[in-house]
């Protein structure tokens, strides 16, 4: 993916994002991603063991060919490494039984005047001792080996003699190996793997293994010595990571709080007629827009983990993920008419109804909160900046959130269970990313402030890196940051202290700096994404967006200040390390975005980055938070611009003209 700028038309300069042309829309990329489409429904003895599953009713065909048990539902063990770990030696136990059957009924049953359908060599150097100097026959058929040499002098049957414990294949019966006395044989398999990232192919490897049907002699000093249970196949594939040893995952990070899905998530969904194609455009176009991060960092967990079975198991949430479907029909396809704005509304009050009747019940906690957040966050990824519901605001939805993750302990739990708890509660980490950033829209302290900065003083994680990108370490110093405005908006402190404390924060600001040399273009040489790298750029651009907001709670601070407008300059720099476009990470940063354009003057080098990279966006950039973020920027710069040409010099602040427009935006 480039990081040139696109050439800007008049409109692209002017803030306003041009369709997307004919050239972007034939791309390989998307013509790609039209070839293949990942499963994120495998069973679990295939997600174990690393393997693609066809996702047979009942059982998959890789389960049924080797004997295993093909287990949907999620086992037990799932949970519990320690178990995940006996359970994969069970199934190579059982893989290896299957296949030492198989290779014995082929031997049996080898016709004596049709040689078996295998690659054939004769012993390798490790095969013998030093005091017996041969080199490796290399196969007749294998593609990584040359021809091999009929003329050489045939081997005798000496070697067998002299160790009686490894067991010649029988081939002398057979007439075409009449002219080579027996040997060992050896079996090349081909191993391919295909990378994919967000469902287009990346990168390719293959691999060619050897595999013979003797046991090494252990004792021989030359000799590695091997495991007897690993030489089964399942140890090319548990050596780590093939792609890329610095990108390691961890697929199993949260405690979801759902088991996993069936294999037929819709049919599993019950819905009337009249909303199943809202509920199929949900999963199929919403839905991968909702938790672009958390999808490149454990691939398919959002939807499988979260959203599928949150569908089936809560009608409340199901009616606002349908209302959620309905709004992103609207403003992606111009659909109009009383069909559409009946399908948002009908399911938007379902929604708001059942909530209030299950927070009157005051039971099943969990799933209260899951249909709230889903309000609260679902609305951030689609809908235009026009759009206008009359509904209930998104931080008094959050009011209701913060009861139930009291009610949860589910802060108690991050702070206090920390040691114990390999994987963060998902939705607190939900909670927390909505709490940072939303407080800063509203000018207040974020609700579990002190949790955030007890984790800080211990280093321990909330999962927000995984979530959203940014280290967790800066999300609670931009909660600090959050905190000293809203005490400076109540007038709680005086411009002496203000400055105190501004100094201090940007002190543990330069703590968390990283080595210039390490923020590079996040796509490897093969074009596969590198999530770690990701990770660090994006924690970069929300480093340096806090620094400006921090500047600019300095007393009596103008944009004109050179110190600000060279941290703008470094964030546009660094902005070019972040991929733009339809399939790019701009909607991630749509806060930073916010806070370092609020501070940009007119002949910013950032506003010109920032029309490129809507350019580049296409209509996608009018959707969401992304399009309400430029759509305040371009009122915020049109008065703010206006103020500098009658020279008043005063700031224009982004809140006080959302307050202005009665515009409610969680820019996140």
């Amino acid at each position: 993916m480039s990081t040139q700028p696109p050439t800007l038309t008049g409109k692209a300069a002017a803030m306003v994002a041009p369709k997307a042309t004919p050239k972007e829309k034939d791309s390989p990329t998307k013509n790609a991603g039209k070839m293949h489409r990942r499963s994120r429904s495998g069973c679990f003895t295939c997600r174990l063991r690393r393997k693609k599953c066809d996702e047979g009713k009942n059982q998959c065909k890789a389960c049924k060919h080797l004997g295993l048990k093909c287990e949907y539902k999620r086992p037990m063990w799932w949970s519990n490494n320690e178990q995940r770990k006996q359970q994969k030696e069970t199934i190579k136990n059982i893989i290896k039984r299957t296949k030492l059957s198989e290779k014995t009924a082929q031997i049996g049953t080898t016709n004596a005047e049709t040689p078996p359908g295998l690659s054939h060599s004769l012993p390798t150097s490790a095969t013998y001792s030093e005091a017996t100097a041969r080199t490796r026959a290399p196969s007749i058929e294998s593609q990584e080996s040359p021809g091999y040499d009929f003329n050489q002098p045939p081997l005798s049957h000496d070697y067998y003699d002299f160790h009686p414990h490894i067991v010649s294949p029988l081939y002398d019966t057979n007439a075409h190996y009449q002219p080579f006395p027996s040997t060992p044989y050896e079996v090349d398999i081909k191993t391919e793997r295909q990378m994919y990232v967000n469902d287009v192919p990346t990168r390719r490897d293959s691999m060619i293994s050897t595999f013979s049907t003797y046991q090494p002699p252990s004792s021989h000093p030359t000799l590695p010595s091997f495991p007897e249970d690993e030489w089964i196949n399942e140890s090319i594939y548990d050596t780590g990571d093939m792609f890329s040893a610095e990108e390691g995952l961890n697929f199993d990070f949260f405690d979801f709080s759902h088991g996993a899905p069936q294999a037929s998530q819709q049919a599993l969904i019950q819905v009337d007629d009249c909303d199943r194609p809202l509920l199929d455009h949900f999963i199929e176009n919403v839905l991968r827009l909702i938790f672009p991060i958390l999808e490149i960092n454990q691939h398919g967990s959002a939807r499988s983990e979260v959203i599928l079975p949150a569908l089936e198991s809560n009608r409340c949430y199901l009616h606002c993920c349908l209302s959620i479907s309905a709004i992103h029909l609207k403003s992606t396809r111009g659909l109009q008419g009383e069909q559409i704005d009946n399908d948002i509304l009908r399911h938007r009050y379902a929604t708001i109804a059942e909530l209030c009747e299950a927070l009157k019940l005051d039971t099943n906690h969990l799933h209260i909160l899951e249909a709230t957040l889903g309000m609260i966050f679902f609305q951030c990824s689609v809908g235009r900046p026009d759009d206008a519901l009359p509904d209930i605001h998104w931080h008094q939805h959050f009011q209701a959130a913060i009861s139930l993750v009291r009610k949860l302990e589910l802060p108690h739990a991050m702070v206090h269970d920390n040691n114990a708890r390999i994987h963060p509660p998902f939705n607190m980490t939900l909670v927390s990313w909505i709490d940072i950033l939303g407080a800063t829209m509203l000018g207040r302290s974020p609700q579990f402030a002190d949790t955030y900065r007890e984790k800080n003083q211990s280093g321990s994680t909330s999962g927000l890196c995984e979530l959203m990108g940014c280290e967790d370490s800066m999300m609670y110093l931009i909660s600090e940051i959050a905190c000293l405005d809203a005490l400076k908006l109540a007038n709680g402190i005086n411009d002496m202290q203000l400055c105190q404390l501004i100094r201090s924060l940007g002190q543990s600001l330069d703590t968390t700096e990283v080595p210039p040399e390490s923020l590079t273009w996040p796509y490897s040489s093969t074009d596969a994404i590198r999530p770690k790298q990701l990770s660090r750029n994006m924690t970069a651009v929300f480093r340096l967006a806090a620094r400006i907001y921090l500047c600019s709670l300095v007393p009596h601070q103008t944009k004109d200040d050179p110190t600000l407008q060279s941290l703008i300059d470094r964030f546009t720099g660094i902005l070019h390390l972040i991929p733009h476009g339809p399939d790019g990470f701009d909607k991630s940063i749509v806060w930073p975005l916010l806070i370092a354009g609020s501070q940009s003057t007119a002949d910013s080098i950032f506003r010109r980055a920032l029309a490129s990279r809507i350019a580049s966006l296409g209509e996608h950039a009018e959707f969401g938070s992304f399009g309400r973020m430029v759509r305040l920027l371009q009122e915020v710069w049109r008065q703010s611009d206006e103020g500098d040409r009658t020279e008043s010099g005063q700031n224009v602040h982004w809140r006080d003209v959302m307050q202005q427009k009665g515009w409610d935006f969680l820019l996140i």
